[in-house]
């Protein structure tokens, strides 16, 4: 266990540098960014992979196979980071992944398949309030139209991605062919406390949830608080406030166990104590790991929007601004992984994730599997303890296992159809 508490404070180290690096905040196209894509390319290329930046600025370093017609296994996560969030969120698992591939490098194993690690960029998706584009991109499910994206400084993503002398125009070119792309491994510090309350340190998906991200705008009319009658009052936030309620009474039918409905951001534009709001934007987060309940709540919840409105004489806009279907994680990896597991004697469940990580994109054209760790750093994320040096540790047991088991397996008969 030595050698691998060894690995994992290594891996800390990394984390933390790259943390430093980020401090300001590493918006993508920002020179911290830069900076950022810098530094774990050259890991990559230190560990002897073939190493390269894509045109939407995912890192890419591979461990090709001297097999003929060798297809493709990724182990992936994201680089970007919220701020104020837990520092190994994402990029533990792009640390993790170089580590497994590192050491399998230095044993001189036979691959027969490559194995590409790839470093997502734009998961959080903060600059343009979409998510994803990196793993859509190697998915090939990126759409050109999203080159139009614009930040609040009607900056488009296009023109970011030329300042970066990036080619757009070659974006799709990227994308690693379903023939080729034969799975999908993922690992990820959890994002909740399934695992804590449980009290394990590991878990591995079942599934993840689907999602649909919403922007309403209700428009009513600005008024004096003191000079406008309640009878004559067109407010955009009591309707709002009203929505909010709904959505959530909505979210707790028994009937809608699966289902998670949340109001994340509210806007009161050009607020003031002694003024009828006229115009108030809201987020609407919908989630289940049942394609049919989240399309029917999204229906359900609009038809409401509209009565609301419609009883308050209040104008609204609705737009479904992304969204991701549900994806049920591969049986035959999620098996290799549980075995990796119980030969080490660590305990650990199978879990829904509500969250949705780069693997939900991939798992549209791949099997993916995803490796879930206990969170274990403190909420300003500073910590550097022995337990999630532990917890880090363990991770790379396994996963040094979990690969070790593909290889060895028969030729991919976890790419087949399941039932």
């Amino acid at each position: 266990m030595k050698n691998f508490l060894e690995r994992a404070c290594v891996i800390q180290q990394r984390i933390n540098e790259l943390n430093a690096k980020s401090a300001a905040g590493d918006l993508y196209g920002s020179k911290a960014f830069i900076e950022k894509i810098e530094t774990i390319a050259s890991w990559m290329k230190q560990a002897g992979l073939e190493t390269r930046i894509d045109n939407i600025g995912n890192i890419r370093g591979k461990l090709n196979s001297k097999a003929a017609n060798a297809k493709t296994f990724v182990i992936g996560s994201h680089y970007d980071a919220a701020a104020n969030k837990n520092k190994y969120d994402g990029i533990l698992g792009i640390l993790a992944g170089l580590d497994v591939v590192e050491h399998l490098q230095a044993q001189k194993i036979q691959l027969p398949f490559n194995i590409e690690l790839i470093a997502f960029a734009e998961e959080e998706g903060f600059r343009f309030n979409y998510n994803y584009l990196g793993s859509k991109v190697i998915a090939g499910t990126f759409q050109n139209k999203l080159l139009e994206l614009k930040d609040k400084d009607d900056v488009s993503l296009s023109e970011v991605l030329e300042s970066l002398q990036y080619s757009p125009e070659k974006i799709m070119e990227d994308a690693i062919s379903t023939e080729d792309l034969l799975g999908y491994f993922e690992i990820h510090v959890e994002q909740g406390c399934v695992l804590a309350d449980a009290n394990v340190s590991v878990g591995i998906a079942s599934s993840i949830y689907g999602q649909k991200r919403i922007e309403i705008k209700f428009s009513g009319k600005h008024g004096h608080a003191g000079s406008t009658p309640m009878e004559n009052r067109h407010d955009s936030l009591a309707a709002a406030a009203k929505f909010i309620l709904s959505v959530e009474k909505f979210a707790k039918r028994e009937k809608n166990r699966n289902l998670v409905a949340t109001i994340g951001k509210l806007n009161v534009h050009d607020s003031a104590s002694n003024k009828i709001p006229g115009i108030v934007t809201c987020t609407l987060d919908l989630r289940s790991n049942e394609a049919e309940l989240l399309s029917e709540a999204y229906e359900s919840i609009n038809f409401t929007c509209e009565k609301i409105c419609d009883k308050r004489n209040i104008y609204f806009e609705w737009k479904l601004v992304q969204e991701t279907d549900p994806v049920i994680c591969n049986k035959k990896l999620r098996k290799l992984l549980a075995t990796s597991i119980a030969e080490k004697n660590i305990p650990f469940i199978s879990l829904e994730s509500g969250a949705v990580y780069d693997a939900a994109i991939i798992g549209k054209v791949a099997p993916v599997c995803l490796l879930l760790l206990r969170s274990v750093a403190n909420e300003n994320g500073t910590s550097h303890t022995e337990e999630e040096q532990k917890v880090i540790a363990n991770c790379l047991e396994i996963s040094d296992d979990f690969i070790k088991q593909l290889i060895s397996s028969s030729e991919r008969s976890f790419r087949k159809k399941e039932k």
